[in-house]
């Protein structure tokens, strides 16, 4: 046997013990869409914004400091950091 075979069934040894231990019950899909978590990707949702009946951007009442009604959640998204530009030479 020569040792790209070796290591191929020991690679498939491996693989299948690590398997055997793993069990359906362990995965747990919410959303069909939801594939990335299936597999062991974490994916960042992108945040939506609240919508009023009519389909217009709801906005943000200041009166309540700890909830932002502009968002779905009630979180504004972080923005992000800006580019800095150097200056000509």
């Amino acid at each position: 046997m020569t040792i790209g075979k070796t290591i191929r069934k020991a690679l498939k040894e491996l693989s299948d013990g690590i398997l055997g231990m793993i069990g359906p019950k362990d995965f747990k899909i919410t959303d069909d869409n939801d594939i990335g978590q299936y597999i062991g990707l974490k994916r960042d949702k992108k945040p939506k914004r609240a919508r009023t009946k009519s389909g217009k951007y709801k906005a943000d009442d200041k009166k309540t400091k700890d909830v932002n009604e502009a968002w779905v959640g009630g979180k504004a998204p972080k923005k992000k950091a800006k580019r800095k530009t150097k200056g000509k030479k």
